[in-house]
């Protein structure tokens, strides 16, 4: 199985070359895109951490905390870290689509603690599905008061071959800043699951309904193509207790993980001048 840098440079080539050009009217912006793209990657061989290019570690790291955490307020932890989600906080301090507080309070259930408690009494079972999308107020034209609305709408967890294996669907991607800080994030709660059900992390499997990349972006998507890809591989094993200091905001669980990540993290340098489209 190809390494991510590799798939993820071969979807940007796959846009840049014959994704469809159109004007988003939301936006405002131009972008290439092509529907249905699906990444696999084996996060027990490599985590998913993009070498062509600096992630900031930090940033993914500390907002899967807030959302294993369950918090829908940025000052709850988050902001400490990060002011990644300011766009989206309403004026009373809470992001009202945050993901985490949408698993674990937003639809009258925990769905994490669910999802343990279900595959801990039974491994092989096929109902592992967390929801984050809301029909009763998120999209189709509804004229929400909403800042946001998820793009990571939904993932399945399954555990085959004592492996834990996160399927994360995703209904609009911005490949250059949006996809590889999401792989990172989710491939990172994987492996917290997967510490906490004490199997090893498997495949991580990322779909795009959506995968653009906006007319600002374009010199920066051919500058990154001309980049060598398949850095050495990177090595990440959740402890038991990741979940539990997570879903405490243990900011020592942050400066753990990031320390293990950034010890093996040699990428290429920053690309500079990309501005995210909100």
């Amino acid at each position: 199985m190809a390494g991510f840098d590799t798939q993820y440079k071969a979807a940007l080539l796959r846009i840049m070359n014959e994704g469809t050009e159109e004007l988003n009217e939301r936006t405002g912006h131009t972008c290439k895109i092509i529907p249905g793209l699906t990444f696999s990657v084996d996060v027990g061989a490599a985590f998913p951490l993009l070498t062509l290019r600096r992630i900031p570690v930090q940033l993914f790291v500390a907002e899967q905390v807030w959302f294993v955490m369950g918090s829908q307020r940025p000052d709850e932890f988050l902001q400490q870290y990060t002011k990644i989600w300011d766009d989206f906080t309403e004026t009373d301090g809470r992001v009202l689509a945050a993901y985490g507080y949408r698993w674990r309070h937003h639809f009258g259930r925990d769905q994490l603690t669910d999802l343990v408690k279900l595959l801990s009494r039974e491994p092989g079972s096929r109902h592992g599905v967390v929801v984050t999308w809301d029909p009763s107020d998120d999209g189709l034209g509804t004229g929400t008061r909403k800042k946001n609305v998820p793009c990571p709408y939904t993932f399945t967890v399954n555990i085959i071959g004592n492996k834990l294996h996160l399927h994360n669907v995703v209904r609009s991607n911005d490949m250059m800043l949006g996809c590889p800080h999401d792989v990172a994030g989710f491939a990172l709660l994987q492996c917290i699951l997967a510490g906490k059900l004490g199997v090893q992390p498997g495949i991580y499997t990322h779909s795009i309904s959506n995968a653009h990349i906006y007319d600002i972006h374009y010199q920066h998507a051919w500058e990154l193509l001309e980049r060598p890809d398949e850095h050495p591989a990177i090595r990440f094993e959740a402890q038991a207790d990741y979940y539990d200091r997570a879903s405490a905001g243990d900011s020592t669980l942050v400066e753990e993980i990031v320390n293990k990540l950034k010890a093996q993290y040699h990428p290429q340098p920053g690309i500079k001048g990309m501005e995210i489209v909100l």
